[in-house]
């Protein structure tokens, strides 16, 4: 601030410099006038300009420093008050902006509650002919069109449930509810909601729970460890997936391993962007870019870190860590 505050005044500082250099100029070139006592006034000036200088300084900046430091959250109460007249212009100005745009975030925020209500409503009015379909569909005597009937038709659900999630997630931590869950129970519903795209894709899933219980949502939990199968299953062709629990160093930890395409190196830092598919298979239209930037969204809330391995043609390995219990002492559902 120091700093800014010399430039800001140079113009005056570079003026009392001209004025000391030119009143010793003359008395130079004078020889009448004693140069002596003029060097000694100079001296004076100079001490007092330094004093004056400081002394603004502390008033001049004192406005300035609060709003350097100012949070930006539209809360104005930690800024100074104004005294000169342009600290008082620069504080209308502000507090005008500041009202304005208080008014547009709350009138926003009414919109955005109301787009969610409605697109939550229509989610959950599709879910009724989309059961009813499944119905049909289990109706059908051809089991080559019913095996692609009910593909799409999981399409469709698992593209549902993404985008009601994402529309729940700014509200996740309302919705939390912590408990001891049995992995085998969580794993093996959302194995059964993804059975007839494995058998069309001639994917097994080998379960292996060293550990069988783990602290989270079940809710939430579920939803990430979807994201991660469909991942697999749409990224493997006739290969087995792998899941597995175990403990490291009194952590307990999931893993989903497939054996399919891989990722590239290069696209491992961005996979979990929202709207990242590929660099490799950038044509590749099936893919969403929001599975896994939704996996990992709601992860954080649940403390649970989510690492991943991978190389390109071998296949990939995500790892969910979970915390310990007293990690979720500042979740409020617990």
């Amino acid at each position: 601030m120091i700093k800014d505050y010399l430039k800001e005044r140079r113009s005056w500082i570079l003026l009392f410099c001209a004025t000391q250099l030119l009143t010793i100029f003359i008395a130079y070139i004078d020889s009448t006038i004693p140069v002596m006592q003029i060097l000694y006034v100079v001296f004076l000036s100079v001490i007092i300009f330094i004093i004056f200088l400081v002394f603004r300084y502390k008033k001049e900046t004192r406005f300035y420093q609060s709003l350097e430091e100012w949070a930006h959250d539209l809360d104005l109460t930690d800024m100074a008050v104004s005294e000169s007249p342009f600290e008082k212009i620069i504080e209308k100005s502000i507090i005008n902006q500041t009202e304005q745009l208080k008014e547009d975030n709350s009138r926003n925020r009414i919109l955005f509650e109301q787009e969610k209500d409605e697109l939550l409503s229509w989610i959950h009015e599709v879910k009724t002919p989309l059961t009813a379909m499944h119905l049909m569909i289990d109706r059908i005597d051809d089991e080559k069109i019913k095996a692609q009937l009910k593909h799409e038709w999981l399409r469709i659900h698992l593209l549902l449930d993404q985008q009601l999630h994402q529309k729940r997630l700014p509200f996740m931590e309302n919705d939390l509810f912590i408990e001891e869950l049995e992995l085998q129970h969580v794993i093996f519903n959302e194995i059964k909601g993804l059975q007839s795209w494995c058998i069309q894709k001639g994917i097994g899933v080998d379960v292996d729970l060293e550990v069988s219980k783990v602290l989270s949502d079940g809710k939430w939990l579920a939803f990430i460890i979807r994201q991660l199968l469909t991942n697999a299953i749409k990224y493997s062709e006739r290969t087995d997936i792998v899941i597995k629990s175990f403990q490291k160093q009194e952590l307990h930890c999931l893993e989903v391993q497939d054996f399919g395409r891989g990722i590239d190196p290069k696209d491992l830092p961005r996979i979990f962007d929202k709207g990242f598919t590929s660099t490799t298979h950038h044509q590749d239209h099936t893919a969403t870019g929001m599975g896994l930037f939704l996996a990992k969204k709601a992860a954080q809330p649940l403390l649970i870190k989510i690492d991943v391995h991978s190389k390109l043609g071998e296949g990939t390995t995500f790892t969910l860590t979970f915390p310990k219990r007293n990690d979720f002492n500042q979740i409020t559902g617990m």
